[in-house]
């Protein structure tokens, strides 16, 4: 499978369609420019799918306005799940310029019930009465009809319209000010983790369902929606999204409608505190959440659903309050089917930090525990927009085949990668698409090895038990000693001194006794275990399995370096300084 070319003219009509805010100059500041441009955006994408079938909704609607129920009636005439029964077009909106305002909103209105709601997560009422007052609503409606505004479906595919969504978010946010990534996972990324989660797939026309639990402009189930087809064009594929921010919202209800899905099931709301699955399972799961933020926010309903315990999707514990993004792997496991899978990016964080005991390890405990840790994929640095730092693809299985059970893979893809010849925010780096084939590749083969040329693009495989990443945290005690270097007793037994208490990691696949009497009983005679302290623990050092030792340079060959680089300097220094006589 190969990524989708994102042709020229779909990065042209983005710049065109963003080159609308030279008319906004003043009256909008340029982190304004957005708040005009995503839902005229969107507006205009809908306007372009609906021309024609225009007169058929109008026809349609004058025998049935009179109807209880219309929508049936309407969405069949439109061809969409959406219509508009307004007699207006933007073409005969222009034809009369002093009436602009209360016509464009006549239009607006004759919109259906699930346009409506997408119009009011971008707040556009205000917005259009800006436009008004700075005499600019006539002059954007223009230059969305013009050629380079133009948005149909016969000019523009479903998916390159998300590409323009996507860019068009990009932009907005970087003028705004904030972290473009926020919103925005790109393709290259999105494909390899569609591609993972469909490597060795049949689906003989089946339905699948997919989840994406922090959707943003629902890119990643689009992209799976097109994965799906191109391995099986009878496959029916059902999207559903949670977001919680109004315009990406918007943008993924708005494109779900487009491409003929059900918009109920992009559901608005904070996926941590405002579930809008709850009782839903699904076949496929991809995520980005956001990850290296807090979630105080969501705190109170967060601990009142984990006191639910296993009725609810926090049982095996919450990560520390700084970090959430391990409570939505939990939502994740708790959404996941039977035979489902997911794929989820994260931070270099859950795995390792808590110690034993933690609600991080005990998530791993649990994962690990119950066999769902398919692989982690290690990517590169500078991969996303908005942090330049390492990131890992969580691949999560609740049936894993027989000859991964037990196991998990870890790869590292940190060297397969190209670099890009322009950086978009802090990502200097692509995964292109033969990168992606040899990620793909190492997963699929499920064996240890080396993928690609180590000396340029390649990646690495290592398989493990799953008891590998567990340990046992023991106490160490030692007694208190009296005056005369000698333990106090009490009752027979030495009184434990807190000041000389320690404690072991004992890797789960040693035996905890032979460990102390190997590694601490030679040191330390009078020490013992304090056994109703011990605890287990669960880590995945990924750096430290992949660790490989660099020897350092000879001192022999640095002295003759150091020796070579001094004689060159005086040989300058006296071709410069030197004169004759």
């Amino acid at each position: 499978m190969t990524v989708s070319n994102v042709g020229v003219n779909i990065a042209e009509k983005a710049t065109l369609i963003w080159n609308v805010a030279d008319m906004l100059r003043g009256p909008f500041k340029p982190h304004e420019y957005g708040l005009v441009i995503l839902p005229m955006t969107v507006v205009k994408r809908f306007h372009d799918c609906l021309l024609p079938t225009h007169e058929a909704v109008l026809s349609m609607y004058e025998k049935v306005k009179h109807m209880e129920v219309v929508d049936g009636f309407l969405t069949r005439a439109s061809g969409y799940r959406f219509y508009n029964t307004s007699k207006y077009t933007f073409e005969t909106l222009l034809a009369d310029p002093e009436s602009i305002e209360a016509n464009f909103r006549d239009y607006l209105s004759g919109f259906s019930a699930n346009v409506q709601d997408v119009l009011a997560k971008f707040e556009f009422d205000s917005i259009i009465k800006r436009m008004v007052e700075s005499n600019t609503l006539y002059l954007v409606i223009k230059e969305f009809n013009s050629a380079k505004g133009y948005l149909g479906p016969d000019k523009i595919s479903a998916v390159d319209c998300g590409y323009v969504f996507e860019d068009l978010v990009r932009r907005f946010n970087e003028s705004y000010g904030e972290e473009a990534g926020a919103h925005f996972t790109s393709r290259d990324i999105i494909y390899l983790m569609t591609d993972i989660l469909l490597c060795d797939t049949r689906f003989d026309g089946q339905n699948i369902t997919v989840y994406d639990m922090a959707m943003g402009t629902s890119q990643m189930l689009s992209c799976m929606e097109e994965r799906i087809h191109a391995l099986d064009e009878d496959a029916t594929v059902t999207c559903f999204g949670q977001e919680f921010n109004p315009s990406t919202f918007a943008i993924a209800k708005a494109d779900m409608m487009i491409r003929g899905g059900d918009p109920n099931n992009m559901r608005f709301g904070d996926t941590l505190s405002e579930d809008q699955f709850s009782g839903y399972t699904f076949d496929r799961i991809i995520s980005n959440p956001p990850f290296g933020i807090d979630w105080k926010r969501e705190q109170k309903a967060v601990e009142k659903e984990a006191e639910m315990g296993e009725n609810g999707r926090f049982a095996p514990g919450l990560p520390k309050i700084s970090d959430g993004q391990q409570l939505f792997v939990l939502n994740g496991l708790k959404k996941l089917a039977e035979d489902g899978r997911m794929a989820i990016v994260q931070n270099g964080s859950p795995l390792f930090s808590g110690d034993a005991g933690s609600g991080p390890s005990n998530i791993r405990q649990y994962i690990l525990e119950n066999d769902w840790l398919d692989a982690i994929i290690q990517l590169s640095t500078d991969q996303f927009m908005n942090t330049g730092i390492s990131t890992y693809i969580w691949v999560l299985s609740k049936s894993k085949p027989s000859y991964r059970a037990g196991k998990v893979q870890l790869i590292d893809a940190s060297h397969c990668y190209e670099p890009r010849r322009k950086s978009i925010g802090t990502k200097r780096n692509d995964i292109t698409d033969r990168c992606r084939d040899l990620i793909v590749k190492a997963y699929g083969e499920f064996t240890e090895g080396v993928f690609g040329d180590k000396a340029g693009v390649y990646c690495e495989s290592k398989i493990f038990d799953t008891a590998e990443f567990g340990y046992s945290k023991i106490v160490v005690e030692r007694p208190q000693l009296d005056e005369t270097g000698k333990p106090v007793l009490k009752k027979g037994k030495p009184v434990a001194d807190s000041s000389r208490r320690d404690t072991e990691n004992v890797p789960l696949t040693e035996d905890i006794d032979a460990y102390f009497a190997r590694e601490v009983l030679p040191y330390a005679p009078d020490a013992w275990i304090d056994k109703t302290k011990t605890k287990v623990g669960y880590e995945i050092p990924m750096t430290r399995y992949f660790y490989e030792y660099q020897a350092p340079e000879a001192s022999g060959d640095i002295l003759f370096r150091i020796i070579s680089l001094e004689n060159d300097i005086a040989a300058s220094l006296q071709n410069l300084f030197h004169k004759e006589g």
